[in-house]
Order: structure tokens, then C-alpha cells, then sequence
């Protein structure tokens, strides 16, 4: 609970909007509001195609990955909390990518698809705090290379426009 309220008190970083909505209909009036009010929307998820959870476990990349052109998203993370809150974030030059991935586990055998993995890369992280957790982990400094992140739930969303073109493995609204 103290790091649900710690991310929703946060300031953003400098070029983003984020909200904390309390219940799914408080999201989706933001993402609303920041793709279009009158653009139909449709969620992107992960999706495993076996009974696994895709955390804390190795993957390879069996295809190359399937870019998603889209000019704008929207993301939000259910956050552990005893309701309901989604964090939900953007960009606001919307200086990203986003795409589809298919995993397979390593040393796995046949090659299975186990996750149909979406992924966002913010192409600049110029006004991110150096401290950031990516910076940390990858060894690069702000700006100097794109941060890709795996939404590794179902419960993470990557919300686009309706009429940008997707494969049916989508949640439309």
C-alpha cells in the first residue's frame, strides 16, 4: 500500500501525464481523454498461452518483434491495493514504440509460444532522473539509449486507438 501511494503522490517525470483512477471507469475517462474523446479505444495486453505466469522466468524472443504503430498510448497497472487502482501514464510527445513479442522459454524443447508479450520503448529518456531503476539495471545514462519495459501481466494494459491495425489477440472496447 505505501508504494501504491508513493507512485500515485510521485510527481511525474518531466514530459509525462499519469493519473491514479480508483475504479476501471475512472480510467478509461482518462485514457479517453488523452487519446480522443471521440476516438474508439481497444486494449493490448500479455497474453500466455499456457497455464504460467510470465514473471521471474527466462525467455528467448522467438520472431522478430511486431511493431504496433500507433500515435498515441496510453498505459495503466493495476497497482496491489486493497480496491481497485490503476496507474495509468503517457507520454506527452509520445516520443515511443510499441510492440508484440512472442517468448519461449529457454531450453524449451519445441519451441512453444508461452507469451505473446506487449512492449513499450520510450525512444527518449533525455529529462528521466538518472537515478531511474532502468538506468540502474542497463548501465546507460538518460538519453542515451531507448528504455524498453515487458508488461508482464494481464493485468498491465497498453491502451490505442480502435483503428490502428492489431492481431485479434486484443481486448476491444
Amino acid at each position: 500500500m505505501e508504494n501504491t501511494l508513493k507512485i500515485c503522490e510521485d510527481s511525474p517525470i518531466k514530459g509525462e501525464g499519469k493519473y491514479c483512477a480508483t475504479s476501471a471507469e475512472a480510467m478509461l475517462d482518462f485514457v479517453q481523454g488523452v487519446i480522443g474523446e471521440k476516438t474508439q479505444i481497444k486494449a493490448l495486453t500479455t497474453i500466455t498461452t499456457h497455464d504460467i505466469s510470465p514473471l521471474l522466468r527466462r525467455y528467448t524472443i522467438l520472431d522478430t518483434p511486431q511493431q504496433i504503430p500507433t500515435p498515441k498510448m496510453v498505459a495503466c497497472h493495476l497497482l496491489s491495493s486493497p480496491y481497485a487502482v490503476f496507474y495509468c501514464h503517457h507520454t506527452i510527445d509520445n516520443k515511443i514504440k510499441v510492440f508484440k513479442v512472442s517468448l519461449g522459454r529457454i531450453n524449451e524443447a519445441n519451441g512453444d509460444r508461452l507469451v505473446e508479450a506487449m512492449v513499450v520503448c520510450h525512444l527518449d529518456t533525455s529529462e528521466w532522473n538518472p537515478s531511474h531503476e532502468s538506468f540502474r539495471s542497463l548501465g546507460v545514462l538518460p538519453g542515451t539509449s531507448p528504455i524498453c519495459h515487458f508488461f508482464t501481466s494481464s493485468n498491465d494494459l497498453v491502451w490505442i486507438p480502435k483503428s490502428v491495425a492489431t492481431t485479434p489477440l486484443v481486448a476491444a472496447l
